[in-house]
């Protein structure tokens, strides 16, 4: 494994929601200069912290020469078309969901550097083991994004055992955070409550009031996914797709988390068909075991300490973003 001094890290969709925060963990660790951020958006819109610029991960010969210019020892390829956007476009999902993976894999297979691929809760389908999944169940997913991270833990798998390609990944639940918007994803309600919280004191949820699901904040996520990639290989019994967990919530439930801390918030349900029946085709909780003994996983805010760290950076971030309007 490359030692910390030695590293430099590529990110693909580092405007996205995790890619907001992994470019900033990594830099932080690793120094500005070892990481190289990319988006398929101009940079001039979203870049910060370190080195940056724009990249089509459809385009192979731009994957690689990016990867090969940069002295690359890991790519962080978060470049994703998420599970409600997916279903408007599915042929686009696709597309970008495993032709940008492929050539991602073929540019580290090609150079010999780490490569770390976020999977989903979204793998999982309605004849999976809802409460909990464990790492190893039946994945019929419903959604076009739950098709393709299928495909993907696999192919990942496949580069492995034929070329050697260091491929790790984590089977993430619904990630909440504030540095970025979300991103077209069913759990993104419990992004968007928050704003609404501070704002309006009223939301209208997606989501059915009892609509249990399986999440994680965002400062969790990024760190598990730094920690299963500085793991020791001798570790891992598998690399790829392990199950995280942090918390399970209801609409209803966060609702009342916000209230200790906004008096007076209110909120109603207008259920959309699509999201919701993607919702209830996803497992209440993933058993992450593995991911826990294996590498020592654990997580370190549970709801509560979610709710005070949602209202806190989403308040600090409020007159930032309208100062930013009016200019």
């Amino acid at each position: 494994m490359t030692p910390p001094e030695a590293r430099r890290i590529l990110v693909t969709g580092a405007a996205g929601q995790i890619g907001t925060e992994l470019v900033s963990t990594v830099a932080e660790r690793y120094g500005p200069g070892a990481v190289l951020a990319t988006d398929v958006r101009d940079p001039a819109g979203w870049a910060h912290d370190c080195p940056a610029m724009q990249l089509n991960c459809l385009d192979a010969a731009a994957v690689r020469r990016t990867v090969d210019d940069f002295g690359t020892t890991a790519v962080f390829h978060l470049a994703a078309v998420l599970s409600a956007a997916g279903e408007a476009s599915p042929s686009a999902a696709y597309r970008t969901n495993m032709d940008g993976l492929l050539n991602v894999l073929e540019a580290a297979a090609a150079v010999g550097c780490q490569v770390f691929v976020p999977s989903s809760i979204a793998a999982f389908g309605p004849t999976s083991p809802r409460d909990p999944t464990p790492q190893a169940a039946l994945q019929r997913p419903t959604t076009i994004y739950g098709v393709t991270k299928v495909a993907g833990e696999l192919l990942c798998d496949y580069y492995h055992a034929r070329f050697g390609v260091d491929a790790r990944g984590l089977r993430f639940p619904g990630l909440i955070s504030y540095s970025a918007p979300p991103g077209g994803g069913t759990t993104d309600y419990a992004v968007e409550i928050f704003h609404a919280a501070l704002e309006d004191r009223r939301y209208t949820c997606f989501l059915r009031p009892d609509t249990r699901m399986d999440m994680m904040y965002m400062a969790d996520a990024i760190r598990a996914a730094v920690e299963l990639m500085d793991a020791p290989v001798e570790a891992l019994t598998h690399r790829n797709a392990f199950n995280v967990t942090a918390m399970q919530f209801t609409p209803a439930e966060l609702a009342e988390a916000i209230r200790v801390h906004v008096p007076g918030f209110e909120i109603e349900y207008d259920p959309d068909p699509l999201r919701q029946s993607i919702a209830d085709s996803w497992p209440d909780r993933l058993d992450d075991s593995e991911a826990r003994s294996q590498w020592g996983w654990q997580p370190e805010y549970d709801l509560s300490a979610t709710v005070s760290a949602m209202l806190d950076g989403v308040g600090r971030l409020a007159p930032v973003q309208a100062g930013s309007a009016r200019r």
